[in-house]
Parts: structure tokens; C-alpha cells; sequence
């Protein structure tokens, strides 16, 4: 291994506003293979306060996660998304570039625009064209904040809903709600088929 491109690849991207991938750094360095460089880089790091991490093909030196805690100035606010809004984030994820159409196919019900301007804001879906069909819809795709923000190095290790829930990513207001729901539902279905029971049976009920 050149010492030469490992430093520089090391400055590079400890230097750079935002992640870069392996082509750009290549670019930036007179078209060197970095690949080597960053494979040692990254075993350089692995023990140490901060990382090399590749985050959706980019790479970038991030705190070690054991030691957040010691550089946060305030406590950062948990996102909570709602459960339309993590089912949208997970639909947008698996099945990627998807149209609001396809979306509300997947999940049986209407999207509201509201829920995917909520996830455009968070940084973690992004408008990824037009579908090439009659009406051209627009289509939406994952972007390289959604990975980094949940610690993914590619779509690969997505987690499921049971997953996100978990973490704390469901709000716990609409789980009630929907356990409330799903408890009227079922009393008024036994209800039902006990009022049924009696209309065939008048002499038992008497």
C-alpha cells in the first residue's frame, strides 16, 4: 500500500462537506484505485474514537457509536413517525423507485400527501423521477441520509416493521388506537353471532 494515497485518501475525507463515494474520491486523486485504501482505512479505524463507514456507496468518518453520548450539547428530540408513515417508508424502501399509486396499492388504503412531505422533509425519500406510463406519475425513491440515519450500509440490511417499532419508531398512541379498534371489533362480532345463535335457537335462549 502506497503511504502516500492512504494519507490522502484519509485527508480527503476527513476534509470533504459530505460523503463521498469511491468514484469521487478516485476522481479527486488522479484516478488512484482506492479501494485498498479504504479497505485498510476503515480496519485502521474499527477500534478506534471515530470510523470509516461506507453508508449507500459513500464513505465518511463518523463517531464510534458507543461514544455519542459524550459529544451531544443537547438532548436530541426522538423522530416519531406515525404508523401510515413508517408502513410509506418501509413500501418506499423495499420497492423502490414506487409512485404514490403503488404505494396505496400495497397498502389498501389512500395516502395522504402529508405523509410523504413528512418523509421528504426528514431527508429520507426523494422524488426520483416520472414513471414512463400514460400520466407519467411521479415516483419515490430512498436517499443516502435515510441509510446513514439508520445506521444501513445498503438497502440490503433493511429492517422490517416489527423492527422499526421497536427502535420506537411507531408512535404509541396509534398502536392504542388501533388495539381499542381491534377490541370493538371483535365484541361486535361476538355480539353478532351470539344475537345469530338465538334467532336459531329461541328454545335454549329461553
Amino acid at each position: 500500500m502506497n503511504d502516500d494515497l492512504l494519507r490522502a485518501v484519509e485527508a480527503a475525507l476527513f476534509a470533504a462537506d459530505e460523503p463521498m463515494s469511491a468514484e469521487a474520491l478516485s476522481a479527486h486523486l488522479a484516478g488512484a484505485d482506492v479501494a485498498p485504501a479504504l479497505a485498510e482505512l476503515k480496519e485502521h479505524y474499527r477500534a478506534r474514537g471515530v470510523r470509516l463507514v461506507e453508508r449507500g456507496g459513500r464513505w465518511q468518518f463518523q463517531t464510534a457509536p458507543d461514544l455519542a453520548h459524550l459529544l451531544r450539547r443537547e438532548r436530541e428530540q426522538a423522530r416519531k413517525l406515525s404508523r401510515a408513515a413508517t408502513e410509506v417508508l418501509a413500501i418506499v424502501a423495499y420497492h423502490e423507485p414506487v409512485s404514490r399509486a403503488e404505494i396505496e396499492a400495497i397498502r389498501g388504503v389512500q395516502t395522504s400527501p402529508g405523509t410523504l412531505d413528512v418523509l421528504m422533509e426528514a431527508g429520507w425519500v426523494r422524488v426520483a423521477g416520472r414513471r414512463e406510463v400514460p400520466g407519467r406519475p411521479v415516483i419515490y425513491a430512498t436517499t443516502p441520509d435515510f441509510l446513514s440515519h439508520f445506521g444501513l450500509a445498503s438497502r440490503k440490511d433493511l429492517p422490517g416493521i416489527d423492527e422499526l417499532k421497536a427502535a420506537g419508531l411507531l408512535d404509541p398512541v396509534d398502536d392504542a388506537y388501533d388495539d381499542l379498534v381491534t377490541q370493538g371489533e371483535r365484541a361486535a362480532e361476538a355480539e353478532e353471532e351470539s344475537e345469530s345463535a338465538a334467532l336459531e335457537n329461541p328454545e335454549e335462549s329461553a
